[in-house]
């Protein structure tokens, strides 16, 4: 297998780096300091096309991969807009694919169209205040009444909550303990985040300030029938489908974003004169830029062969949780290198090395822990019993 990238990939991720180039470092500095959700960046990436990325043509996607997806997501986050410009438009490329895979033709077509052209935001609202990863023990119920479902919960880090319109929303329809199996009873609806009946609340966090983060408290929300995707009692499974790209995905911001800290660090180093020569010209600076190099691309190579697998139909989940476990920490460890080659100046903002840093430490904790990855390795690829 061949993980150069084709003459159309190259093409992918110039086009994408042209159009980042209309937000550079400052850009993504003020939006760091002042918040607001990067309108315009996520306009541009509709505009030319590039949100129905993984979308069927017929819908008006562009009908290619997640590789080709994971391509043009490390292309944003090394641009230097990190992981506020990858979040801001994130759920679009990946998150409907419930919708895409179990939906009806109707819902395909009332659907996926404009969250493509840009016109309406989507978020992904599955956690929970107190089940955390634990997906089977949600709480938030959809108790069905006729052609509708009424809807009472909880959401928490719901990612743009504050300006979308609408939410992939993962309920219980049948409480836990009449399912044969913990995985059952789960819903999946895609519907409108009604603020009549949903209070969003923004949760101050250590970075990304430009896209928001919150907690949605439900209550007696009204579900039309014709918005659930796919069967009920059978969300957990069709889920499924959004998290092995979710994680390809979030591990290629990773790689996009130490790259950004390792360009800066690199350019610093040539540029800064101590003792009469530049720091880049001592191995106790060189050794641990090029050791961070290693590792990206490492991780790299990881990301492809698990957004191919999936590309591919094949059984991709031990690779993409590898991939967001090394990916995430090459890029942490990457943009701890730069913030530590700039010295002092890398705790400075004008630097936007601390920047990344305090962007990265997401990519440690979602979405998908360390050690969860950890103990879905040890389990499925080694055989070793569930530990949890």
């Amino acid at each position: 297998m061949d993980f150069s990238l084709t003459n159309e990939q190259e093409a992918i991720r110039d086009a994408i780096s042209r159009i980042c180039e209309r937000f550079d470092a400052d850009y993504w500095l003020e939006r760091d300091r002042h918040g607001g959700f990067p309108l315009d960046f996520h306009q541009a990436i509709a505009e030319a096309g590039w949100l129905g990325i993984c979308m069927p043509a017929e819908y008006g996607g562009a009908d290619l991969g997640i590789q080709e997806a994971a391509i043009m997501v490390q292309a944003i986050a090394q641009s230097g807009a990190g992981m506020s410009g990858v979040s801001a438009i994130h759920m679009n490329i990946f998150g409907l694919n419930p919708v895409v895979r179990f939906g009806t033709e109707e819902q395909k077509q009332r659907f996926l169209p404009p969250l493509i052209r840009g016109e309406e935001k989507a978020c992904f609202a599955v956690t929970e205040p107190n089940t955390g990863l634990n997906t089977t023990r949600l709480k938030t119920f959809a108790r069905r009444e006729g052609d509708r479902y009424i809807v009472n919960g909880r959401k928490v880090w719901i990612t743009t909550a504050q300006v979308t319109e609408k939410m992939l929303l993962l309920a219980r329809t049948t409480p836990l303990e009449q399912v044969k199996k913990p995985t059952d009873g789960l819903t999946l609806f895609y519907t409108d985040l009604d603020r009549r009946y949903i209070t969003v609340r923004e949760i101050e966090k250590l970075g990304r300030k430009a896209v928001d983060s919150n907690e949605l408290f439900i209550d007696d929300l009204p579900i039309p029938v014709e918005h659930r995707i796919g069967a009920e009692g059978e969300g957990f499974y069709n889920i499924l489908h959004s998290m092995n790209p979710e994680r390809a995905l979030a591990a290629a911001a990773g790689i996009g974003l130490g790259h950004a800290a390792l360009q800066r660090a690199a350019t610093y180093a040539n540029e800064r004169i101590v003792f009469d020569r530049p720091i880049g010209q001592n191995q106790g600076i060189q050794h641990p830029l090029a050791s961070r190099w290693m590792e990206l691309e490492a991780a790299r190579l990881m990301v492809m062969q698990a957004a191919w697998k999936y590309d591919q139909g094949l059984p991709c989940g031990a690779e993409a949780n590898a991939a967001k476990y090394l990916a995430g920490e090459a890029g942490f460890h990457a943009c701890e290198t730069a913030v530590l080659t700039h010295g002092g100046f890398g705790y400075a903002k004008e630097y936007h090395v601390e920047r990344y840093f305090r962007e990265a430490m997401l990519l440690r904790i979602a979405p998908i822990s360390i050690q969860l990855i950890m103990s879905y390795i040890a389990e499925k690829v080694l055989a070793l019993p569930k530990s949890y």
